[in-house]
């Protein structure tokens, strides 16, 4: 475990954007995490977990509260499943994308759809990570974590877990630091179904037919890439959280309403029935390259913000709110942010959610 001091934390997120950690530590063996559970103790709190910082808005003040960002990598098998599923075991710090490629390559399906989605495995469960059909939720068996209230390691299952369109028990609270995952994936040359029109036109295929893996994995990356979504392909837009609002559920008499206005709806394992946020933003007004704040406009590619130069973590705030009730006045659906702001409640932009937990309180000296 390596800890520093005063770091600063826009260059470990995709936005770019905030300042310094009063103590950052990086972990990149479990065998150490002993030693993280005694740093944050001293700053009586438990730290701020940064992966790869995707999906992440850092305060132009930082944060005092500890930050712990977790490098830890390894996949490995770990059996079959009663149902002959494979059972796979991750690090929380491995990179999504490789474990997506890593599967593909072996066979394995239920993670096809999430290629070239940014970020850690780890992230995967706090937002039940989904895309094109496909999400977390649908192959997550169990998670190892360290509960900060109990002061020991727990093993939930994934109906433990919570996991909602978006969110989970993990979501906006510091009260639990994952450390593995295990995955149960279907041994398969095909992949489920393809149900988004995007990625069945592609493939030159009708919407629910199954295609070989790394047909259906590259298809998802083209669409991806299209919308600048894949952060090494994004060129002049790529200081991005990709989605910066979830897609919003809608009622029975939206739903009517939207779908005589022409809007994508798509039903979710939830049970939920939600529109394209991306639509939603351009039937507000937004143009791609519309300038929203201080160096924030929407993207060139796809209806969501990106930061350019002089932009702030406030300016990035100001614009969600900004986007926020031009489409709740044009189309009467509210927007939510699904990005994680990491701060002091004092620093928090206007309409993100208060902290789960307090903040940090003053750095202890220095060992």
């Amino acid at each position: 475990m390596h800890i520093a001091y005063g770091v600063p934390l826009a260059p470990m997120t995709t936005l770019h954007l905030g300042g310094p950690a009063t103590a950052l530590a990086e972990l990149r063996d479990l065998a150490d995490f002993p030693a993280v559970v005694a740093w944050a103790n001293r700053y009586g709190t438990a730290p701020f977990c940064l992966g790869h910082g995707s999906n992440v808005l850092v305060s132009d003040a930082g944060s005092s509260r500890p930050v712990l960002r977790l490098a830890t990598r390894g996949v490995e098998v770990r059996g079959t499943a009663p149902d002959g599923r494979v059972l796979v075991e991750a690090q929380v710090g491995h990179p999504l994308r490789d474990l997506v490629e890593t599967t593909v390559e072996e066979g394995l399906s239920g993670l096809e759809m999430l290629s070239g989605i940014p970020g850690t495995v780890g992230a995967t469960p706090v937002q039940n990570v989904g895309a094109y059909g496909q999400e977390i939720g649908d192959c997550l068996v169990r998670v190892r974590a360290w509960d900060w209230k109990l002061g020991r390691a727990v093993t939930l299952s994934a109906a433990e877990c919570a996991l909602g369109h978006r969110t989970s028990k993990f979501k906006g609270t510091t009260r639990w630091t994952l450390l593995t995952l295990v995955l149960a994936l279907r041994p398969s040359l095909l992949s489920a179904p393809i149900t988004y029109r995007s990625v069945a036109g592609v493939l030159d295929v009708p919407v629910g037919s199954r295609v070989p893996l790394r047909d259906a994995a590259r298809a998802v990356l083209t669409v991806r890439r299209g919308k600048g979504m894949v952060l090494e392909d994004s060129g002049i837009d790529h200081r991005t959280v990709g989605s910066v609002f979830l897609s919003p559920e809608v009622t029975g008499a939206q739903q009517a309403r939207l779908r005589a206005a022409g809007a994508p709806l798509n039903s979710f394992p939830d049970g939920s029935t939600r529109v394209s946020a991306s639509w939603l933003i351009h039937r507000a007004g937004f143009g791609l390259r519309t300038a929203v704040a201080d160096g924030v406009r929407v993207s060139s590619r796809h209806y969501t913000l990106v930061a350019r130069s002089g932009a702030s973590a406030a300016s990035f705030g100001q614009a969600v709110g900004t986007v926020h009730r031009a489409v709740l006045r044009h189309t009467g659906v509210a927007l939510t942010s699904e990005v994680d702001f990491l701060g002091d409640s004092r620093t928090y932009p206007p309409g993100w959610p208060s902290p789960a937990a307090p903040a940090g309180t003053a750095r202890p000296p220095r060992p």
